[in-house]
């Protein structure tokens, strides 16, 4: 029954590591629920191929029991494919294999005492799964949107260490003396591989965070250079206006003298048409995203791009402003680079943004060329390098807790975001 005690607890440890390193396509509740029925799945299998074959048989089979459908789950509710789906699947093999081989190695040293055994796998355990979800779970959904390349050298690496202590290396640990030693000192190995995999990982975050601070830093002090240009622009041209103030107030004194008060409210109205065409438009009340709209509305309309945008948003936004207003410069950016693909008559770009009850974001912009959506719903980059202002956005939303949907419909492009 100790066997059976250990292939059990493996199983729901296993699915337990899955729903933590699993960045889930469904919501909680619904990942929750496909997780607990396929566990409870794979413990009656288990039972079933303990009592059905010889303890050798179900040791050496157990593995393939759990792990194919391990990685069946993944690809059924993982956001990610390819290579760093692998990694995830790899990632919890080597945690709960480095448990089981603790564990086993107590139990062997204690003198196969069982409650040695229990009391190990539940400290390994509560340990293992404390640092995940404190340290390393934050850092590798993070890094799973950051990092790009090199997925396969790493996953070859971890799947090098999976064959060796579960097929090449003979004996279960805590049975067989040459396996309980030499397992896990090879996972000890494999830990301080992992490690230094780690180590690299924070500093890809840390570049990361270092480039997104000198991209919010060149975006706020390029948006407020523009809208000071705005301003300064609308103070010469009132400047103007005012010097000439004197010689309009003598020609409408002519003009109402002589009687002729209709060229007079003529004379007076294109006057003030040119004052209000100077004047500066303000499009929100938070400084950093008013600037963004100025600049980019203003690239915009240089281009021939028509702009219809409604906007009103409170002083105080739920969310850091810096971070909303790259989003925004990235949506309006590929708006913009959009356009200029279609004829001038037909460039527009559509934005409106409301701040209550809750942050609502529509920008829509005409599309030359059908847009090609990945499985997530988010649109797949044509050329290489291109791409990350959609990346930017993605890891905005899932930052903030935000809902955002991209679509084509009738020739235009849609970006919508709730918060």
């Amino acid at each position: 029954m100790v066997e059976l005690f250990i292939m059990e607890y493996l199983t729901v440890l296993y699915m337990m590591m899955a729903f933590l390193f699993m960045d889930s396509r469904y919501s909680r509740r619904r990942t929750i629920f496909i997780v607990s029925c396929v566990t409870l799945l794979l413990m009656a299998a288990v039972a079933v191929l303990y009592r059905s074959v010889d303890l050798d048989t179900a040791f050496w089979t157990y593995a393939m029991t759990i792990h194919i459908p391990l990685i069946l789950l993944f690809f059924s509710l993982s956001r990610f494919r390819g290579w760093r789906l692998i990694f995830q699947q790899l990632s919890v093999v080597l945690f709960c294999t480095l448990i089981h081989h603790g564990a086993a190695l107590f139990y062997y040293l204690s003198g196969s005492r069982f409650w040695v055994m229990v009391l190990s796998y539940a400290v390994l355990s509560a340990g293992v799964i404390w640092f995940l979800i404190r340290f390393l779970r934050p850092l590798f959904f993070q890094i799973l949107l950051q990092l790009h390349r090199g997925w396969w050298l790493i996953c070859l690496v971890m799947a090098t260490y999976y064959i060796i202590a579960v097929y090449l290396v003979p004996g279960y640990a805590g049975f067989d003396p040459g396996g309980t030693f030499l397992k896990p000192a090879i996972g000890l190995l494999m830990l301080g591989v992992y490690s230094i995999l780690m180590f690299y990982f924070t500093s890809i975050r840390k570049e990361s965070e270092a480039r997104h601070d000198a991209q919010l830093s060149a975006l706020q002090l390029s948006a407020l250079q523009s809208r000071r240009e705005a301003v300064k622009a609308a103070e010469d041209a009132i400047r103007t206006e005012r010097h000439d103030l004197r010689h309009r107030l003598q020609t409408v004194a002519e003009l109402v003298s002589r009687g002729d008060t209709d060229a007079a409210l003529d004379f007076l109205d294109a006057a003030q048409r040119r004052l209000d065409e100077q004047k500066a438009i303000r499009w929100c009340r938070p400084p950093v995203l008013d600037a963004v709209f100025s600049s980019y509305f203003g690239q915009a309309q240089n281009q021939g791009i028509s702009v219809e945008a409604k906007i009103a948003l409170p002083d105080i936004l739920p969310v850091d402003e810096g971070e909303l207003a790259i989003v925004l410069a990235n949506a309006l950016e590929n708006a913009i680079h959009a356009n200029l693909a279609l004829p001038q008559e037909q460039r527009c770009i559509r934005c409106k943004m409301v701040g209550n009850p809750g942050i609502m974001l529509e920008l829509s912009n005409p599309c030359a060329e059908d847009v090609v959506f990945d499985s997530n719903g988010l649109p797949s980059a044509r050329q290489e390098g291109h791409g990350l202002g959609v990346q930017s956005i993605s890891a905005f939303c899932r930052k903030n807790g935000a809902v955002c949907h991209f679509d084509q419909t009738d020739g235009w492009f849609r970006l919508q975001m709730v918060l």
